[in-house]
């Protein structure tokens, strides 16, 4: 079975300058990203994939290489040229601690773009997504998505084949549900019986 990507990366890198998160939030870069999740690719292959001019994939693989990204991992002599190929400098991007004021200039969160990449699918009943609520401690949300970003590691790698890209989106984030009364505390003020008044 082919390695993916064909090229040494290491595992996870954790991301949180503004220029990266920028630079991650770019549509068009995190295309590239995905793309070289795949395979080491040159300017010219991304290009042709992304159906985009040559310029225009260089500019945004030069931002992605300064963001320390993205970087070369192969190179070959033609006609007193040198052909690059690039690739991630990681398999996964986590992203650290933001600044709060930086957070406003990230871009669009993965789960805004997953919804709008997602209307083809929905529109064409095709969409397979769930959303779970649970009330649990913080560690345990921690603890579970660790075991989300295993599968998406796993999803990123499965060997390539077929014709159509598939998309897989996961976020766990604090919500403002609504939280029942402890079941316990419950009891208890039903067992006590309502105040007595002198």
């Amino acid at each position: 079975m082919t390695t993916v990507p064909d090229y040494e990366l290491v595992d996870d890198l954790e991301v949180s300058s503004r220029g990266q998160l920028k630079a991650m939030a770019h549509p068009l870069r995190s295309v590239i990203l995905d793309l070289l999740l795949e395979r080491a690719a040159t300017v010219a292959e991304l290009a042709t994939a992304a159906n985009r001019p040559k310029s225009t994939m260089a500019h945004h693989v030069n931002v992605l290489t300064a963001a320390g990204l993205v970087r070369v991992v192969r190179t070959r002599r033609v006609r007193a040229v040198d052909e690059r190929w690039f690739g991630r400098t990681a398999r996964l991007f986590r992203v650290g601690l933001v600044e709060p004021a930086d957070r406003a200039s990230i871009g669009i969160s993965p789960l805004s773009e997953a919804a709008i990449e997602a209307r083809p699918a929905h529109a064409a009943d095709e969409l397979r997504s769930t959303l779970r609520h649970a009330r649990i401690p913080a560690e345990r949300a921690h603890e579970f998505w660790g075991r989300v970003l295993e599968l998406a590691q796993d999803f990123a790698t499965l060997p390539r084949a077929g014709t159509t890209v598939y998309g897989f989106v996961a976020g766990i984030y604090a919500t403002e549900q609504p939280v029942l009364p402890d079941a316990d505390a419950q009891q208890a003020s039903r067992e006590s019986g309502p105040p007595s008044t002198p």
